[in-house]
């Protein structure tokens, strides 16, 4: 958007951790864990990445010992020992650019793009760890802003630019991210006055299965999820509960932990602004969306489900971190620490990235 934002049983164990009482809060230095019932309560870990002065809004956890993190400056950065140290692999000549989301199918290959107007908006792949990239796409349309990709596969992935010409534009690959064409916007509905998305995480466009895909928005008079069934040809728009009407409200993150169940988190990222109904969630693939009975404190930017759990999932803003043991219907604060989004993958690991170089892995 333009404005400034523009194993089963382990699952099991975590999922019970998280929904104890307490959990220890994210310090540079580790506290003293909380006990529950045997257990040791999950808090965040911050790893040190070297890049205070970057914020981190892209994420991707390829597992526990992997993952690749993406923000301003042009900056990359990725691990493969559980975050005891990081490389940097940005792109040669990148610096000017804001990279806010990146996609990693495994510690060595990923894509990456770059937000803003026109030229601005950028794709890059490595498929050497970062050692080399190739920019697979560079935005010629001064109207055109992209801000999130999602894949389907190793193969299929989608990216989407802000409305040109009333409509938002659909970005496709088949390749994995080598090469992109525009699909055709008739299968676009209309998008409202002033409707945009966030990069805000790299979550405003998320996908679940071989061919169903979501689109996170706000700015508008209602803040909306749009929702594709054939990787992005065709679109139906969805109202949800989160406050809308302004440019700084929204929808800033989605998660789908299958095409039928899905969160959506957002509010007012303005730091001086109270946003309630800052969460939603969906029982029937985003046809339809329920307000949290119990929702986060404040805005909040990332989400995601715990694998091989169908209850409990985490959302991540500036003000803290929130859990939910209930499928979204209630959250509750277990760290206060700043970020701005997060990844999970079986294991289950999750990751956290956001301000000031900060990244931090859930342990437990």
């Amino acid at each position: 958007m333009r404005p400034t934002f523009r194993t089963v049983a382990a699952g099991a164990v975590c999922s019970a951790a998280l929904a104890a009482p307490t959990a220890a809060p994210a310090q540079a230095q580790a506290q003293a864990p909380a006990q529950t019932q045997g257990h040791r309560a999950p808090h965040w870990e911050l790893k040190d990445t070297g890049a205070s002065g970057v914020r981190f809004r892209g994420l991707s956890a390829v597992g526990r010992d992997a993952a690749w993190v993406a923000g301003t400056k042009g900056t990359v950065l990725r691990t493969t020992d559980g975050g005891a140290s990081w490389r940097d692999v940005s792109p040669p000549g990148a610096g000017e650019l804001e990279f806010r989301d990146i996609e990693a199918f495994d510690a060595r290959r990923a894509v990456v793009l770059a937000i803003g107007e026109g030229e601005a908006s950028r794709v890059y792949r490595t498929d050497d760890g970062g050692a080399t990239w190739t920019e697979s796409f560079r935005n010629t349309d001064a109207k055109a802003f992209y801000d999130c990709m999602a894949f389907f596969d190793h193969r299929h992935g989608l990216a989407m630019s802000d409305p040109v010409d009333g409509r938002f534009r659909i970005l496709s690959t088949a390749d994995g991210g080598r090469s992109w064409k525009v699909l055709p916007g008739d299968g676009m509905p209309a998008a409202l006055d002033g409707e945009a998305g966030f990069a805000a995480s790299g979550q405003c466009l998320v996908a679940s299965g071989p061919s169903d895909a979501w689109l996170a928005t706000g700015g508008g008079a209602r803040a909306r999820v749009l929702h594709s069934r054939d990787r992005g040809r065709t679109w139906t728009a969805a109202d949800t509960p989160i406050p809308a009407g302004d440019p700084a409200k929204g929808v800033f993150a989605l998660a789908f932990r299958d095409p039928t169940h899905g969160l959506a988190v957002g509010g007012d990222y303005r730091p001086d602004q109270t946003s309630p109904q800052a969460a939603a969630r969906s029982a029937d693939g985003g046809r339809t969306w329920q307000p949290a009975a119990e929702p986060p404190p404040a805005y909040r930017s990332g989400a995601a489900w715990l694998p091989h759990s169908r209850t409990t999932a985490l959302a991540v803003g500036p003000t803290g971190t929130d859990v939910t043991t209930d499928g979204g219907r209630t959250w509750r604060t277990v760290d206060t620490g700043s970020y701005d989004t997060v990844d999970c993958v079986p294991g289950p690991t999750c990751w956290a990235a956001g301000e000031q170089g900060r990244v931090a892995r859930l342990e437990r």
